[in-house]
């Protein structure tokens, strides 16, 4: 049970739907909230390849957040959804594999683990009762509707899809309900459509409507992407991806590798638009005190070291106060992302540590790092 008042684990709830995310539902967050039922939210992850930075840090944030807020956290390792959807070649082991990779990140990045619940979707699939309720799903819903939400697992309706991946959405849906049982769900914005479905079919199986809480999506590196459409779609234009690597910084990833990539990290002097440097201070690094381990982070202010010659060392209490100096060009790309080379690295040693300390870890990470990663 969460020792803050209702309005407090409000705020922090809607904290994770800020700056481009979304609150589905928020009005029955205070009847859900002063209920004596346990309280349960989740996420989910298809194990494909290594972990960036947004499913490792921020997923660690906002686990932390809805944790605090009075929540069980149930993370969804979806080896199955990996294996519809081709990952890993289709390799369910390969896929697994992965999936243990991703909890042993977790138990380094500062999630708290007391509070949260790992499940296997393979642990599932052998039920009848599971098939069912997917069934019932697919039954609910039409075909064109599931075709909608084909972006939760990366793909598009004009993309060319198997009988399998049209099962995911209805899966997922499913998951809500039976295996989650979850008052709220708190994925991705790229995740939305197929919350929405659940919020549709739900009553009409017997359910709830869950409340969908969405984060939004964290910026890859690159330079802004050209894409028609709404903002929502634009985001998951633009997010990260494993299979271009220096799109993002990765949980394992050395100094040498952070530095390289946020060096060339697109950053332009007073645009605090779509800049993913921006993005990382105020959705990662100011967020860390969050996670635990990281409290201190930021005990100091968020300094910037420079030589005297071009202003000497300068210090930030919030985010709001760094960003206005970047837009008055007191701030320039470069200082700024020396400065977040170094709190990433921070971040990140821990994960390394873990790696490096732990044998059956290191183990199952160089296995990970021997899979080739497919769309």
């Amino acid at each position: 049970m969460s020792n803050l008042s209702i309005e407090e684990r409000i705020a922090l709830i809607k904290s994770i739907a800020a700056d481009g995310g979304e609150i589905v539902g928020e009005e029955d967050l205070p009847e859900i909230l002063a209920s004596n039922e346990p309280l349960y939210t989740y996420d989910g992850f298809e194990p494909s390849g290594q972990m960036h930075i947004a499913q490792g840090i921020i997923r660690a944030i906002n686990t932390n957040k809805m944790i605090k807020a009075g929540f069980i956290f149930r993370m969804w390792v979806a080896d199955w959804f990996g294996f519809l959807n081709n990952k890993m070649g289709g390799d369910l082991e390969k896929i697994k594999k992965v999936g243990e990779y991703f909890i042993e990140i977790w138990k380094a990045s500062g999630m708290d683990l007391d509070h949260v619940e790992f499940l296997w979707t393979s642990d599932f699939v052998g039920q009848r009762e599971y098939w069912e309720l997917v069934m019932k799903v697919a039954r609910t819903t039409t075909l064109n509707r599931i075709l909608r939400t084909t972006e939760i697992m990366g793909r598009s309706e004009k993309d060319e899809l198997s009988a399998a991946q049209i099962l995911y959405p209805c899966m997922q849906t499913a998951d809500i309900f039976g295996v989650m049982k979850c008052q709220v769900t708190q994925l991705g914005m790229d995740q939305r459509k197929v919350n929405m479905l659940a919020r549709q079919v739900g009553p009409e199986l017997g359910f709830w409507k869950p409340v969908v809480v969405s984060h939004r999506m964290l910026r890859g590196l690159g330079a802004p992407i050209a894409n028609e459409g709404d903002a929502v779609t634009r985001a998951i234009a633009a997010k990260m991806s494993k299979s271009v690597p220096d799109s993002a910084i990765f949980m394992t990833d050395t100094y040498d590798d952070i530095k390289r990539k946020i060096t060339k990290a697109y950053s332009k002097d007073g645009e605090i638009t779509d800049n993913p440097i921006l993005e990382y201070c105020k959705f990662i690094i100011f967020e860390a005190h969050h996670l635990k381990g990281q409290e201190n982070l930021l005990s100091d202010r968020f300094v910037v070291k420079r030589p005297a010659q071009y202003g000497g060392d300068i210090a930030f209490k919030t985010y709001q106060e760094l960003e206005d100096a970047f837009a008055k060009n007191e701030l320039s790309s470069i200082d700024l992302k020396t400065a977040v080379i170094e709190y990433l690295d921070k971040l990140i040693q821990p994960v390394r540590n873990h790696f490096e300390i732990d044998l059956n870890a290191r183990q199952i990470l160089e296995q990970v790092k021997s899979f080739q990663v497919t769309r």
